[in-house]
């Protein structure tokens, strides 16, 4: 008799396990429908907002682009002479130290 109920309690315990694993997987699926809601949502937020961010930009006019590309021309071509410059004068110097 001790046997049968230890039989008994053994099965239910190990019937009760199977019914939280069974809970369990079911849980995981519809967790991962709400996931996969989530991210679809999370998408179009973000658009969403990204759009919003847009309309908040305040785009340059033509005129200031071209003051702004032109500013930029004249600075790289006044580097490129300071360059050119040093550049020649460090070799005539090394050509006076060398030869």
């Amino acid at each position: 008799m001790a046997n049968n109920k230890k039989a008994r309690k053994n099965t239910s315990s190990a019937l009760a396990k199977a019914e939280a694993k069974a809970e369990q997987i079911v849980n995981s699926k519809s967790k991962d429908k709400n996931k996969s809601k989530d991210k679809q949502n999370g998408i179009v937020k973000y658009f969403k907002e990204l759009r919003s961010e847009f309309k908040k930009v305040v785009w340059p006019s033509r005129k200031t682009v071209f003051n702004n590309t032109g500013v930029v021309l004249v600075v790289m071509v006044v580097c490129s002479l300071v360059i050119w410059g040093l550049d020649t004068g460090f070799s005539a110097l090394l050509k006076l130290l060398v030869g």
